[in-house]
């Protein structure tokens, strides 16, 4: 049995507090009408916030199954039988409160989650990291992290330039972008004299979860990222991951919950166009279809967004349309995953990152935690492994050639990591390479389009949207889901939805006054 997720919440977490007004549209003249374009995290969140007040809700998705990036379905393979497939691992931090409060609306004891006790990082000359064990209460989880490793000795932390370092220690938001926007993290770090093995392990693993290198990601991101991780929350560094696929675990229930409040879906059709005919909407689809809205949530992928608002005259704002516009997706990643014909040691863990074993970037191995994964696998004494790159250089040639080679790389990597992967046979594999992530790079928090429209009804979502709170990922992702849909109720005088998030700057007065100091 799974034991429920039970953790205590941070005392210092901050509620921000919902916009009042009635409790549900039955109160109204006039039940409102909302078209959700997008169901990934953000327009799954937006469509539960808006359907819990009575409003009338149709969500339209491209894709035949829901969970956007978080998606999960099943294929059938001639030699492997039915697979379940994914986009990738991905952990539900338990920081991650507006995402909980999502997945709570169906499992309220969060029992469809199950904790990952470890999650090693791993270099190239066989030095590991580890999160096990580690305290809650900063900033001793971030010291003692470091001080344990063994790429960071005490002499390394004496030698750390503490000016330089004082942004991390004092991270406010949005202040942090402000300061640290337009520097890129490697110089951040280089600035701190941060030691390059751990440099290479401790920050590089989290930057490339963000689909891009230290190079090109904003050192203001970083900080955000250090400061919901390491010094900002007291929720530890041990994330969750769902005990069975993303669409049995998460979305297949939540979509139930959903139709249960009336809530309308069309999958396998893309939204297309906005038009406003006059104090509404009109939402154009792939189909043909023309819907009527009094409120839109966009919360789609970059690309996505982009294409609807280019197609959408009537959203004339100049400087608007430029931010959407100028979005930019991070370099593309590969997700390889491999049903073996045999077992992979017991003594793995369910999930390890990896620094300076190029192009490989983590391992997930399935079986150790993902129910459909453990039946395959019990079935034919095998195993299911995921390998990750991400940030991948774009280089001329045949893509499709070059695809097949990082494959081929990456399980290289697989059997120098795991050697008892060496002599396993392919059953069935399947690889997915994507560029649908949003960059944050240099300067692209000021030019990121926030959740609130210059048009009144109209409404973004989505993890490259911007919300000044400590947010990142998937967690961003619910969160402006949740924003966006109390903008709306806001407008029709309905009651909006809590959100929570860690500490919005540093939690430590004498770190934060530290900080000031160095400025």
């Amino acid at each position: 049995m799974n034991p429920a997720v039970r953790v205590p919440r941070d005392p210092r977490a901050v509620r921000h507090l919902a916009p009042r007004g009635a409790a549900h549209a039955d109160q109204l003249p006039r039940r409102p009408q909302v078209v959700v374009a997008g169901a990934g995290i953000a327009g799954l969140t937006a469509a539960t916030a808006l359907a819990e007040r009575g409003v009338a809700v149709t969500v339209v998705e491209r894709e035949e199954h829901l969970g956007g990036r978080v998606g999960a379905w099943t294929e059938q393979d001639a030699n492997a039988g039915q697979l379940s497939v994914s986009r990738g691992f991905h952990a539900f931090f338990r920081q991650y409160y507006n995402l909980r409060a999502l997945l709570q609306r169906t499992d309220p004891e969060l029992r469809r989650l199950r904790s990952v006790p470890d999650y090693p990082l791993l270099d190239a000359h066989g030095r590991r990291d580890t999160f096990r064990g580690l305290p809650r209460t900063p900033p001793w989880n971030a010291l003692f992290f470091a001080l344990r490793s063994p790429t960071f000795r005490l002499r390394d932390l004496l030698a750390l330039d503490a000016r330089a370092a004082a942004p991390l220690a004092a991270v406010s938001v949005p202040e942090i972008y402000q300061l640290l926007d337009h520097v890129d993290a490697e110089t951040l770090l280089e600035r701190i004299n941060f030691p390059r093995p751990a440099r290479h392990l401790a920050f590089e693993v989290f930057s490339r979860s963000f689909f891009a290198s230290p190079r090109e990601m904003s050192a203001a991101e970083l900080a955000v990222m250090f400061h919901l991780y390491f010094l900002g929350s007291a929720e530890g560094l041990v994330f969750d991951v769902p005990t069975s696929a993303f669409d049995t675990a998460l979305w297949e229930p939540l979509r139930a919950h959903l139709e249960s409040l009336g809530v309308r879906f069309r999958t396998g059709v893309a939204v297309t166009a906005v038009e406003r005919p006059g104090a509404g909407f009109r939402v154009h689809t792939g189909t043909g279809e023309q819907l009527p809205a009094d409120g839109v949530v966009l919360a789609l992928d970059v690309a996505g967004l982009r294409s609807v608002v280019d197609a959408s005259a009537d959203l004339a704002d100049p400087q608007w349309r430029e931010q959407v516009l100028r979005l930019r997706t991070a370099p593309p990643f590969l997700v390889h995953r491999l049903w073996l014909d045999r077992p992979v040691s017991s003594r793995r863990p369910p999930f390890l990152a990896t620094g300076g074993l190029a192009p490989l970037d983590n391992i997930s191995v399935l079986d150790h935690y993902e129910r459909e994964a453990q039946q395959w696998a019990d079935r034919r004494g095998g195993s299911v492994v995921e390998l990750h790159a991400y940030a991948v250089e774009r280089l001329p040639g045949d893509e499709e050639a070059r695809v097949r080679a990082l494959c081929d790389r990456l399980v290289e990597r697989l059997h120098q990591v795991y050697p008892e992967t060496g002599s396993a046979r392919v059953v069935a594999q399947r690889s997915l390479w994507r560029q649908d992530c949003p960059m944050f790079g240099l300067g692209d928090f000021a030019r990121r389009p926030r959740v609130r429209t210059p048009f009144g009804g109209l409404v973004l979502a989505g993890d490259g949207i911007r919300i000044d709170l400590p947010v990142a990922l998937m967690e961003r992702a619910a969160a402006t889901g949740w924003h966006a849909a109390n903008t709306l109720l806001a407008r029709w005088g309905l009651a909006g939805h809590e959100l929570t998030s860690v500490p919005t700057r540093g939690r430590l007065a004498p770190l934060r006054a530290w900080a000031s100091l160095g400025r």
